[in-house]
């Protein structure tokens, strides 16, 4: 299959940016010194040639585990255009996850970056022969006269890259306990990134700011490999993107493109925006208005969209539902934000609109060349489990036909496991995970998401978990206890207490903020949806890549 006459793979659609932006800037860190795609393209090939006398061939499975930074990007490609399967591994992974995956890939080698090298410095295989350091290609190896990096170096073989070739083997860290190897083709994701660019056109000029691990699909189709189709530059953070290191990058790249998860924007939110319209009475009542909220949001707006660098075009949101609230304001401020939805197993775009087409709380139509549609869906509600079917749906799990044939059907649909509906204009609604779907006592199917959505809401929580104990609705919540303690500081500042007093009273109040919470849901929730207890979550739920709650680590 070809799209538009052009061969989806890799070396094809490089090849054509080559030609066509050579001279554009390609990959940077924030602040330093961008590489071009000819620059680029010279150090894929050299490294191409250290992989032949490393004895890498097509198909063999070489592994990347660094966290972003151009050299990633060299790796990956040079891998993958030498037609071998690039095996991305999520750096926040374990020790003991690493290994499994290196095993269960049976990888040849692994380009891993020195911060990250001593989670592998134990590790012996009779696969893994080759250790080459991400920064600078230092090889580490197992064979006799290990050959060196060269820079002038240029490949030995021509290679012949088909679109159904495997690009790529991405283990899922998942929200179920069990990490699987998803098998993508060059036709998979190209075709993926090829319709997110219909989604929303970009061109050379359009400047990305990574802040998602690239061994993600999420950010590796569309952060990594759409801006390659265009010409376009991607900046990288030396440190994780915490508000100061954040801050001042937004400020130098003014990025026109970001890719993120509902995390980032519901801290700041809840944690800068929100306080600033509740730091008194009256401010907190008028905004309480509709009419006066959305104006404030529009202020706040303007703001926010100065502090991303005030030329932001595109603010793609994925990987886990964005709070109810949070989409409110971003629509009221006006911020050009985009909800998608997709999955690993579908490279993984299968639904979204660019920012002037965005409904509140949907993730938008099916892809250009995809079909989505609900199986079996619900008589009264129209729910039901979400399959879809095209060019961008995996290949299989890697050494497990038994779990492929479980979501893959004879005539190419996929089960995605999730639970949604279409309306009249084809726009997708997700009502959460079909494995997390809670059955009520009357038989009533509760979707613990929606639940959550409402706890989120209040003030003082700063993520929370529903699930079933012995027939009830138990909330599991994590509270913002630096919120708790500011709104309290007036009676630290009443009498000199001691430590011990004022730990007593901030227990107190938590009971009774606990208390108010439940009182607080159960009054937006229907009657099968009450929640029956709250309990304090002490520590921050354990997360995903895209930082969706582990389950089952609470189930």
């Amino acid at each position: 299959m070809e799209e538009n006459n052009m061969l989806l793979t890799f070396p094809a659609l490089f090849t054509k940016t080559l030609n066509s932006f050579g001279d554009c800037n390609a990959y940077s860190f924030v602040g330093e010194e961008p590489r071009t795609y000819k620059e680029t393209y010279r150090e894929i090939r050299s490294l191409i040639a250290l992989m032949e006398k490393l004895g890498i061939n097509p198909g063999d499975r070489v592994a990347i585990l660094s966290g972003n930074m151009p050299n990633w990007s060299s790796a990956y490609f040079s891998i993958t255009f030498m037609g071998a399967v690039a095996v991305p591994i999520l750096p926040d992974f374990s020790s003991a996850e690493i290994v499994n995956v290196l095993t269960h890939s049976g990888s040849k080698a692994v380009f891993v970056s020195s911060l990250l090298k001593p989670k592998i410095v134990d590790f012996k295989s009779d696969d893994l022969k080759t250790i080459i350091i991400i920064e600078d290609y230092t090889v580490i190896s197992a064979l006799e006269n290990a050959p060196v990096y060269l820079p002038d170096a240029t490949p030995q073989k021509d290679y012949d890259v088909k679109e159904d070739d495997l690009a790529s083997i991405i283990y899922t860290s998942g929200t179920t306990g069990r990490s699987k190897g998803v098998m993508l083709t060059h036709r998979n994701i190209s075709f993926n990134a090829m319709k997110g660019r219909v989604i929303q056109p970009i061109d050379e000029k359009d400047r990305f700011l990574s802040v998602l691990p690239l061994s993600h699909t999420y950010e590796n189709t569309l952060g990594l490999i759409l801006p390659m189709l265009a010409g376009s530059c991607v900046y990288y953070l030396r440190k994780p993107p915490t508000p100061s290191v954040l801050l001042p990058a937004l400020e130098i790249v003014r990025p026109t493109m970001m890719l993120t998860v509902p995390l980032i924007m519901e801290k700041i939110y809840y944690n800068k925006i929100l306080p600033s319209f509740q730091g008194n009475f009256i401010l907190r009542m008028l905004y309480r208005l509709p009419l006066i909220r959305k104006k404030l949001n529009a202020v706040a707006g303007k703001k926010l969209r100065k502090t991303f660098g005030g030329e932001l075009k595109f603010y793609g949101i994925g990987g886990a539902k964005l709070n109810r609230a949070v989409e409110k304001f971003l629509i009221e401020a006006g911020f050009p934000y985009a909800i998608g939805y997709g999955l690993t197993e579908t490279s993984p775009l299968l639904a979204g609109a660019n920012p002037g087409k965005s409904v509140f709380e949907s993730t938008g139509p099916a892809i250009e060349g995809i079909e989505l549609m609900i199986n079996k869906p619900d008589k009264v509600t129209g729910e039901g489990e979400i399959w879809a079917r095209g060019p961008n749906i995996m290949k299989g799990y890697y050494k497990d036909p038994g779990m492929t044939a479980e979501v893959l059907t004879s005539d190419g649909w996929f089960k995605t496991g999730d639970l949604g509906v279409l309306d009249k204009n084809n726009y997708l609604f997700i009502k959460g995970r079909l494995k997390n779907m809670i059955l009520g006592a009357s038989g009533e199917n509760i979707y613990p998401e929606e639940i959550e959505s409402v706890i989120n809401n209040f003030r003082f929580v700063t993520e929370s978990l529903v699930i079933q104990q012995k027939g009830k609705l138990v909330a599991l919540v994590h509270l913002n206890m630096e919120e708790l303690e500011k709104k309290y500081q007036n009676l630290k500042q009443d009498v000199a207490r001691q430590k011990q007093d004022m730990a007593n009273m901030l227990e107190e109040k938590k009971r009774e903020l606990l208390s108010e919470l439940q009182e607080y849901v159960n009054s937006k929730v229907s009657k099968y949806c009450q929640i029956n207890k709250v309990v304090s979550q002490p520590s921050p739920f354990q997360k995903t890549a895209t930082l969706k709650i582990k389950r089952f680590l609470y189930t």
